[in-house]
């Protein structure tokens, strides 16, 4: 089932119940019942839950969205040190190029193909990419440098491994959930107890009381929708890209 499909049915899900409930208590209420009565301290109360809910809501999808932002420049930071692999062996002899090129395109071919769906599944990296980075590395280390224009590209060269090496752990740390499973419990009995309140304050069936309730209702199912989109970086509708290894390596496409 499609992300934004999923919106759809949880946001008119959410005006769906409220203005059910709504209509079917006011058909409770007494006809000489003042909703003007309302205590003061209740509109206070209500007021500072709703601010209060609010910024952790805010907060949440920072969270989030800083975690997405982040695997996006992994994924940079991974393509663009390959790519520095591909362009600074050129200094070494034909047969150890062709072997670490074609090994290094293989790699960002797998990694795109393969390895990305596997992680939008799974939440974890597979063994053969670590196998095929391992590969690389063989290709760059086990060569002794022949003279002093080769050694001076040497420790470059190790250095952008290593920098593939972090890009590819930091990937697989952020590929599954983010958030844990009692913030979730939080966010959503906060959003609960705020739309509940609603009723605290005896709205009536009037039809801007009503499209207000409704329009509250879908506005929080709308908010715990990014914040669960945003929560898997390579998973769901709004998500990192595979699109570095793409643009610097265009022969992958």
């Amino acid at each position: 089932m499609s992300d934004w499909l999923v919106l759809l049915i949880a946001m008119a899900a959410a005006c769906a119940v409220v203005l059910t409930i709504t209509l079917f208590s006011n058909r409770r209420v007494d006809p000489d019942d003042d909703p003007s009565g309302t205590p003061d301290v209740i509109e206070y109360m209500t007021m500072m839950i709703g601010v209060v809910y609010a910024i952790v809501l805010g907060l949440a999808i920072a969270g989030v969205w800083e975690g997405r932002g982040a695997a996006q420049a992994d994924v940079q930071q991974e393509a663009q040190a390959l790519h520095q692999i591909d362009r600074r062996v050129q200094v070494y002899p034909a047969e150890v190029r062709d072997r670490t090129r074609a090994d290094v395109e293989a790699y960002a071919s797998y990694v795109v193909h393969t390895e990305w769906s596997y992680m939008a599944e799974h939440g974890d990296l597979t063994d053969e990419g670590t196998q095929k980075l391992e590969k690389i590395r063989r290709d760059v280390t086990d060569y002794h440098p022949a003279n002093d224009y080769e050694t001076q590209a040497y420790q470059p060269l190790i250095d952008q491994v290593g920098a593939i090496d972090e890009a590819r752990t930091a990937r697989g740390q952020g590929a599954g959930a983010t958030m844990p499973g009692v913030v979730w419990f939080g966010l959503i009995s906060g959003a609960l107890v705020t739309i509940g309140l609603i009723f605290t304050l005896q709205i009536r069936r009037s039809w801007r009381e009503l499209l207000l309730a409704g329009l509250f209702s879908a506005l929080i199912a709308f908010l715990l929708f990014l914040i669960w989109d945003f929560d898997a970086p390579f998973g769901r509708g709004i998500s990192a890209t595979a699109g570095p290894f793409l643009d610097l390596f265009p022969g992958i496409r």
